[in-house]
């Protein structure tokens, strides 16, 4: 029996020595060198919405109290960059004339869609901006942080680090039909929080010139200049859309009845990609597409009617080395129809980097079948 202990306990002491051997010289072996960092939290409500309004009844006042308090109001702040080399810099004798280099501020509205305190607003909102101040339904004002922006669809996710933070229930924009009744809530010319109700009045609106990815549900509910970045709800108060944009007189002035926001679809896959990758990772192939038209079917004496043409080819990109040509007509991408230049846009966007996928080609009166493993999309030359 003592032999047998002092032989257990010769084993343990050898392999605690181990242990500690390979913890200190290698930790790698044992996990202890790997450290997995933690994901952010997001909790998306989907807690019953508030019930519909009656035709006779309150019209869409339990809509409005339902979305309400999660639409705040941004002020972002930028403090305008002077040359080196300029006088009112640093001498009072200019600054006395020019006045001080007071920051520029811009005006718009935000929604709260998590209780963790992420917020959705318009990238050209915050953009540049160099502090951001929010004001909650409720009165509290908190700084917020810039967490990541998207300029391509004009979207971007601010932070608010405080507790009992209301957050609106996403609803579903595909289900929106014209027609259908929506409230538009934010803070126009800064006179306060204001809801406006109106119909959807189209859908997948595009080719306006406001974003490289379009999709956008236009409305008549009035928005004016300080609504950017806020709400666009159903009749039950959840979610359809962030209010981006208007038509406008070119005096300056306000609503004119045609307003668009960008679905909640999209704001939510961009809200989700920024959290976890900090940018929104996009597919590319590197052609430059183009409309089809009669006249170029019956140049290419082409069997169909729909799709877009290939117009360019950049030379050693995606498309290049997949072997597509000027003159192709590309039909499908990854199974998904392509009617025009921008289907084909939004289509090839979807593509993970990476990972192969199948075109549809029309070349002349030949149907193919192209393998392509798309790129990553590099960053918008643009800024808004």
């Amino acid at each position: 029996m003592r032999k047998t202990w002092l032989l257990f306990s010769q084993a343990v002491t050898v392999t605690v020595a181990a242990l500690f051997v390979l913890a200190t010289l290698k930790p790698q072996w044992l996990g202890a060198g790997s450290k997995v960092l933690p994901r952010p939290t997001l909790t998306v409500l989907a807690a019953d919405p508030a019930p519909a309004a009656s035709a006779a009844g309150s019209g869409y006042s339990a809509a409005a109290r339902a979305a309400a308090p999660a639409v705040v109001s941004i002020l972002a702040s930028q403090v305008p960059a002077r040359a080196p080399n300029d006088a009112s810099s640093e001498d009072p004798h200019w600054r006395f004339f020019l006045g001080p280099n007071r920051p520029r501020t811009g005006l718009g509205s935000g929604v709260i869609v998590a209780p963790e305190g992420y917020l959705l607003t318009n990238h050209h909102v915050v953009a540049g901006a160099s502090a951001i101040e929010v004001q909650l339904a409720d009165g509290r004002r908190l700084a917020a942080e810039l967490v990541g922006s998207d300029p391509e669809t004009d979207l971007a996710v601010l932070k608010l680090a405080a507790d009992d933070l209301p957050a609106v229930t996403l609803g579903d924009a595909t289900a929106l039909q014209v027609g259908d009744v929506v409230l538009a809530i934010g803070n126009p010319f800064g006179v306060g929080q204001t809801v406006t109700a109106g119909i959807v009045s189209a859908l997948g609106r595009t080719r306006l010139g406001l974003s490289t990815y379009e999709n956008f549900i236009q409305t008549d509910a009035a928005i004016n200049p300080g609504n950017s970045g806020g709400a666009l709800v159903d009749a039950q108060g959840r979610l359809v859309g962030i209010n981006t944009a208007i038509f406008a007189r070119q005096d300056g002035g306000g609503s004119l009845g045609i307003g668009f926001a960008i679905p909640v679809d999209t704001a939510r896959s961009v809200l989700e990609a920024l959290l976890r990758d900090g940018v929104v990772q996009r597919g590319w192939l590197g052609v430059e597409p183009q409309n089809l038209n009669p006249e170029i079917v019956e140049a290419f004496n082409l069997p169909v009617t729909q799709g877009a043409l290939v117009a360019g080819v950049l030379r050693n990109g995606p498309a290049a080395r997949a072997g597509l040509k000027p003159g192709d007509v590309i039909t499908q991408v990854a199974g998904r129809e392509v009617a025009d230049a921008t289907r084909l846009l939004d289509a090839v966007a979807a593509l993970k980097p990476g990972e192969t996928a199948a075109l549809t080609v029309q070349r002349g009166a030949q149907t193919l079948t192209i393998e392509v493993v798309p790129g990553q999309r590099p960053p918008a030359a643009r800024q808004r």
